[in-house]
């Protein structure tokens, strides 16, 4: 006997929080600009960030 298939697939709602789509997307563009920051600072002070901070 086969078992009945389900005419409708469930609509199952994105995480709030962990590991989700959103979440992975957010954190690389944050990184991403992070780094930029990090290249800018460098290239016009002429300094690395830990010396620009005065943490080295």
């Amino acid at each position: 006997m086969t078992q009945p298939q389900p005419t409708k697939t469930p609509n199952l709602e994105e995480p709030k929080f962990g590991f989700n789509n959103y979440a992975e997307k957010l954190n690389g563009r944050a990184a991403m600009i992070g780094f930029i920051i990090t290249l800018a600072i460098e290239y016009f002070t002429g300094q690395g960030l830990l010396s620009w901070l005065g943490l080295n």
